[in-house]
């Protein structure tokens, strides 16, 4: 079964549009956890306006499912994480000021870059994913970094999953294919959602997990964080 991790971010933002600790963002991952959740993402950004470094540090001892770290791997990020060891970190080429994610790695043309860094995290025991765009010929290269998986970068997909879903979904499959005959493992995440995460996972051959925040939180505050993972969980599902 393909693992559910929530991302926490939007937790963090409610928290710090009002300031003070509500909601708390270490009881929500806990309960996500009880609720079912099998990991908590996090992507804590350098100006700190969602999951903040303390954030980081309290959340270590409480993720007792896995613990997963997205990034722009700048020095002081590296750092962090090689500190607190998750069980994972993602690596994402975002500018600092992006409001999300919205593009993965040229990993041809940041080879040597990821190489060096991602030897670092390995050395540290820490699995490490790269963020990739749905490009098959991307992924020799990913794998040539010494990554242990790719998360697919599916903003394409959910923005074209109405439309068209076979077609939205080709290049997706295609790039897992890929993939596994590189020896990747695939994540996946950005935009997945209750109403178009069960096509992609049922047709995305080696998904491992896929990290879901902005809808899933989105979709709690009508359902209830509890029913909410339940539902993600079912679609995720192989019967």
């Amino acid at each position: 079964m393909t693992k559910l991790s929530v991302n926490i971010n939007k937790i963090a933002t409610l928290r710090n549009a009002r300031g003070g600790e509500t909601p708390s963002v270490t009881e929500a991952a806990v309960k996500i956890q009880e609720f079912g959740g099998q990991g908590i993402t996090i992507h804590p950004r350098p100006d700190e306006r969602h999951i903040t470094r303390k954030d980081v540090y309290d959340l270590k001892p409480l993720v007792t499912t896995e613990f997963n770290i997205e990034g722009n791997p700048h020095r002081s990020f590296i750092d962090m994480v090689l500190e607190v060891k998750p069980e994972q970190v993602t690596l994402v080429p975002d500018a600092d000021d992006a409001i999300t994610s919205n593009a993965g790695w040229d990993t041809k043309k940041h080879l040597d870059f990821l190489k060096e860094i991602i030897a670092e995290f390995k050395n540290a025991g820490i699995r490490t994913s790269i963020f990739l765009d749905p490009t098959p010929e991307l992924v020799e290269y990913a794998a040539k970094t010494g990554a242990d998986r790719i998360e697919l970068y599916t903003e394409a997909y959910a923005k074209n999953y109405l439309i068209n879903k076979e077609q939205a979904i080709q290049p997706y499959y295609t790039t897992a294919v890929e993939a596994g005959n590189f020896g990747l493992g695939v994540n996946a995440g950005h935009d997945l959602s209750l109403e178009n995460l069960k096509y992609f996972a049922d047709n995305i051959p080696n998904l491992l997990e896929v990290s879901i925040g902005h809808a899933l939180v989105s979709e709690a505050l009508y359902m209830g964080m509890e029913n909410t993972i339940q539902a993600y969980l079912k679609r995720l599902a192989k019967w």
